[in-house]
């Protein structure tokens, strides 16, 4: 077996592990990062896609409520590195922020690939050298932590290490939480995986399912008991998607656990009062179909109204068979229910994770002193996009610097 020595080791090549590097090398520590895919920050890539959405701009303990029973563990961490934090070290790599209309923040260039490439280049500047095609298997008898390299088995030293695996969604870029077995294997206690963020399973008719699947529902609040969540969704064949159904995948998922299903209510005109969906309703139809009349009268497009017939024959009582009272409540509350959440594989993100109590207040695991941990190892969720990564970046430089005073100790 190859033997190699370094004195830090980063476990993971996302936003966590990379803000771990910069920590460590900034505080001065020589920091070798291992990733077991041909590149790092992956996923991180994927997110950008559609604009990368580092974070949110809102009062620090509005923005705490977001990790619901997780914020009190992580509230010192995204305190030290608040969102102003955040947007203030994307622009020292040359990346200007701004802030969208929803609060979302942006880099300006909307893309991750230019402040991937700068920060890699400032973790270069920095010394830190990065081990692509390593898989961590754990450590050997000797406290080592054991890869799996193209070259063979290998143990490195480390004086401490930061292990910042990621969950267990999209496993095809890295994140498959084979981590699991070695951490339990050492007695930590490990909350089970979850899918997050991610899309419910509903039991649509052929018809509709055949007509309407890929088309969204916009303009929409969707609820679950007392909660509710303004935005979109998307029909899709097996249920639904989108940002509403993802903001309440939480509760959803307790429900389902607790319940079997979950039943939620979508309101197609959430900006109008049942009594004004009625008064438009109460113009005469004339020979208009039932589709033309409710485009017409209540400015719902096909999506909606398939979704309204769809309710309506599953309740036995055909929409159309139906007057303007109940056609408006039920425009206002269409009963949806969700019958399971999409596979872990396909969530953005994931649920659970290593326990807060088996970890210190520096992020280091109480049963293998010099070993911290960060990002989505740990048992916490959030609504997808900037406060996933907000928590990401927080807990990768707590974890860093967790480290550094560890080191400055031994």
């Amino acid at each position: 077996m190859q033997r190699s020595e370094h004195q830090v080791a980063v476990v993971g090549g996302g936003p966590a592990g990379l803000m771990a590097a910069e920590t460590l090398a900034t505080g001065g520590a020589a920091v070798t990062l291992y990733e077991r895919m041909p590149r790092v920050a992956r996923k991180l890539l994927l997110a950008g896609r559609g604009g990368l959405n580092l974070t949110y701009s809102e009062p620090l303990e509005k923005f705490l409520t977001r990790y619901h029973e997780a914020a009190p563990r992580l509230r010192a961490a995204i305190a030290a590195f608040p969102p102003d934090a955040l947007r203030a070290w994307c622009e020292a790599l040359g990346q200007e922020t701004f802030v969208g209309t929803s609060g979302r923040v942006f880099p300006r260039a909307m893309k991750t690939s230019p402040l991937l490439r700068s920060w890699l280049q400032r973790l270069s500047d920095q010394g830190v050298k990065i081990r692509l095609g390593h898989q961590w298997l754990g450590w050997d008898n000797d406290g080592r932590l054991l890869f799996e390299t193209p070259e063979g088995r290998i143990a490195v030293d480390a004086a401490c290490t930061v292990l910042a695996l990621g969950g267990a969604s999209w496993p095809r870029l890295g994140s498959d939480a084979s981590w699991r077995a070695p951490i339990e294997d050492a007695g930590i206690r490990i909350t089970p995986l979850a899918p997050a963020n991610c899309g419910v399973r509903v039991a649509w008719s052929d018809v509709f399912r055949t007509r309407f699947a890929g088309q969204p529902l916009k303009r929409i609040a969707l609820t679950l008991g007392a909660e509710t969540v303004r935005g979109e969704a998307m029909i899709a064949a097996e249920g639904l998607e989108g940002g509403a159904v993802y903001a309440l995948s939480a509760p959803i998922r307790n429900a389902i656990v607790a319940h079997g299903t979950a039943g939620l209510h979508i309101d197609l005109r959430p900006d109008e009062s049942e009594t004004e969906l009625v008064a438009r309703l109460g113009k005469p139809r004339g020979k208009q179909s039932l589709a033309t009349y409710l485009r017409k009268a209540l400015h719902l497009d096909a999506p909606a109204i398939g979704l309204l017939q769809e309710a309506a024959h599953a309740a036995g009582t055909p929409l159309g068979a139906s007057g303007p009272e109940a056609i408006a409540r039920l425009v206002k509350a269409v009963p949806i229910r969700a019958t399971g959440l999409a596979p872990i594989d396909r969530a953005i993100s994931t649920a659970g994770g290593i326990a807060f109590d088996d970890i210190d207040a520096s992020f280091m695991l109480r049963a293998r002193p010099g070993t911290f941990v960060a990002g989505e190892m740990l048992d916490w969720e959030a609504p997808t996009g900037g406060y996933l990564l907000q928590a990401c970046f927080a807990t990768g430089r707590a974890a860093a610097l967790g480290a550094l005073t560890y080191l400055a100790g031994a």
